[in-house]
């Protein structure tokens, strides 16, 4: 069953991809875009459906690079720089984020 899983994945993202990059006429750009928004919401089903909270944490530190990057590509497209400042707004609150849940998953208060 898990091998029927992983083949059915593999055929399902093989074939968004080949959709999204042979079949979709978009420029180069909007392409990534696509990609990166597909990557987080895989990321986002392993943040909902993790096997253990630090999976959930590693996945939700995932999800903040992918979107540091669409912000980033959407700041290229679009040629606006405030883009970018979201995107490094974004990048420091996800660092503190992730060190406040590693303090609470090693069972220490946030104020130790």
């Amino acid at each position: 069953m898990r091998i029927l899983r992983w083949l059915a994945g593999a055929i399902v993202i093989g074939a968004l991809a080949g959709l999204n990059f042979f079949v979709f006429e978009g420029p180069l750009l909007v392409k990534l875009i696509n990609v990166s928004l597909f990557s987080a919401l895989v990321v986002l089903y392993r943040v909902i459906r993790g096997p253990s909270p630090a999976d959930r944490v590693i996945a939700l530190d995932i999800l903040g690079v992918l979107i540091i990057g669409v912000l980033a590509l959407l700041g290229l497209y679009y040629e606006q720089g405030f883009f970018m400042d979201i995107a490094l707004i974004w990048a420091l609150l996800s660092f503190v984020a992730a060190l406040a849940f590693a303090k609470v998953l090693e069972g220490r208060r946030l104020d130790d």
